[in-house]
């Protein structure tokens, strides 16, 4: 089957190489003229490598993780240890290492899998349209295509989305705006093969290690939404929001490139349950658009993608009833991931001071089981368990 995917992020991406494994005619419509990552880095927690496994990229991701054989929390403002455990109970449990990797490696990797000459650039849709058997796609440039099947990948603003719900709905701040990049792995900062996570005030500093010795970074400030944002004064910015915090802070903060750093207002949307009108359907940030505070946005758009492909392929009453099961297969699961990245979010970011203060307490007690068990439970429940 000819099957249209809109959008060639992470979730386009993964869904048109398992769409190719099982023999459909892909093509991928992107927007932009040039693909650039959003954000430095991701966390591929199990779930999400399983899905690489399942696509036979088991080795091209191994190369691109990051060994984050332990966990720490550490005190923001004394430097002092919370609590700090081995990861391995976690693999054990559910048989896979996590690997955080970079965003922009990941992604060419998957191009390259998917095969870029299959990928059209400066495609920005404007309108789609379900004819009989078809959907019609009007691009900005004045082209159209018609397919059997339209995958709507197009992200956190989605217009696929808005066509699938009949409106368009709004993103809710999350309450936070978040500063990621890459830096050399440095003991200075943390050890190499930890993920460590500095606290305090109802704000984060964490690294984590991906491949090439080097740390995915991200500070977390609770702060309005709409301030101004001057890529020339992240670091100043920093260091006063950090003021009074640990060495480990403020050395991560000089060794930080100013115009490699981005910067985000973190958003979420209202889950919902409805994931495709007729033979258009919609999957990762699209269909359920979340906070990164669990490490799950991009490991749901994997999960996704394999299970919409093996709906596709195992399913031969026609596309809705393919499409339908995938909808009632994955809407529960991803509404349960945003509801919980937000109650997280909503902790860690000290929404409410004696919440936050005792999880920091709690910390200090943790031997690393509450912690663990908490990933497993969003790692389980996945596709390929």
């Amino acid at each position: 089957m000819k099957i249209v995917i809109i959008g060639a992020g992470m979730a386009g991406l993964t869904a048109g190489i398992a769409l190719k494994k099982f023999g459909h005619e892909v093509a991928i419509y992107e927007q932009t003229e040039k693909i650039l990552p959003v954000g430095a880095a991701i966390s591929l927690w199990s779930n999400g490598v399983k899905c690489m496994n399942y696509l036979g990229l088991t080795e091209q991701i191994k190369r691109l993780g990051g060994q984050m054989n332990d966990l720490a929390y550490i005190d923001g403002h004394s430097g002092d240890t919370m609590t700090a455990f081995s990861l391995a109970p976690l693999v054990k449990e559910v048989g896979q290492k996590p690997y955080p990797v970079s965003r922009a490696e990941l992604q060419n990797m998957l191009m390259d899998e998917f095969g870029r000459e299959d990928i059209h650039l400066g495609k920005r849709m404007t309108q789609l349209i379900q004819q009989d058997d078809s959907v019609q796609v009007k691009f900005a440039d004045g082209t159209e295509i018609s397919t059997p099947l339209l995958i709507g990948a197009d992200g956190t603003h989605s217009i696929t989305r808005t066509y699938v719900l009949g409106e368009q709905v709004s993103r809710r701040y999350a309450g936070y705006v978040n500063w990621n990049g890459l830096v050399k792995a440095s003991n200075n900062v943390a050890p190499l093969e930890q993920w460590t996570t500095f606290v305090g005030e109802g704000k984060r500093v964490s690294v984590m290690p991906v491949a090439d010795n080097r740390f995915y970074f991200f500070f977390d400030v609770p702060l309005s939404v709409g301030l101004e944002n001057n890529r020339n004064t992240y670091k100043s910015d920093l260091k006063g929001y950090f003021e009074g915090w640990c060495p480990q802070v403020q050395y991560l903060i000089d060794q930080m490139d100013e115009q490699t750093t981005n910067r985000v207002e973190i958003h979420d949307i209202e889950p919902f349950l409805k994931f495709y009108k007729g033979s258009v359907v919609i999957l990762g940030d699209a269909a359920h658009s979340t906070t990164p505070d669990i490490g799950q946005g991009g490991c749901q758009a994997m999960e996704d993608a394999v299970y919409l492909a093996r709906s596709l392929q195992v399913n031969t009453l026609g596309i809705e009833d393919a499409l339908q099961r995938y909808q009632d297969k994955r809407n529960e699961r991803t509404k349960e991931m945003v509801l919980r990245a937000r109650k997280r979010c909503d902790v860690t970011h000290m929404k409410d001071d004696a919440v936050t203060q005792a999880w920091y307490d709690s910390l200090k007690k943790e031997k690393g089981q509450h912690i663990m068990q908490g990933i497993i439970n969003n790692i389980v429940g996945n596709v390929l368990d």
